[in-house]
């Protein structure tokens, strides 16, 4: 198989990789990206969260998905699963995308 760089986002952390499969004649672009960034300011703006901040009304911010796994969510079909998401979101092992406590 061949492997080649594609493109890279430096600010995002983001690394494409091309790969060709000369026996299926296929390629694939592998996104890998490093969450460290993402998930520091997340915790960051975590503990700045005034826990006894009310949850009425509709529009909250809750979370920062990097951008890659945005993409993984939305090319599975979950990201627009409004339950999906919920439970997603409400996830212990997703609690670094969260800015906010409590629950969704």
């Amino acid at each position: 198989m061949e492997k080649r760089f594609f493109d890279a986002s430096p600010d995002k952390g983001i690394i494409r990789t091309w790969h060709y499969n000369e026996d299926t004649d296929e390629a694939t672009i592998q996104t890998t990206q490093d969450l460290t960034a993402v998930i520091e300011a997340n915790k960051r703006d975590f503990a700045m969260t005034d826990n006894k901040a009310s949850w009425k009304g509709e529009w909250h911010h809750v979370a920062s998905i990097p951008e890659s796994v945005y993409f993984q969510l939305k090319a599975e079909g979950k990201l627009d699963d409004q339950a999906y998401m919920k439970k997603w979101l409400n996830d212990p092992d997703n609690r670094f995308f969260r800015v906010r406590p409590g629950s969704v």
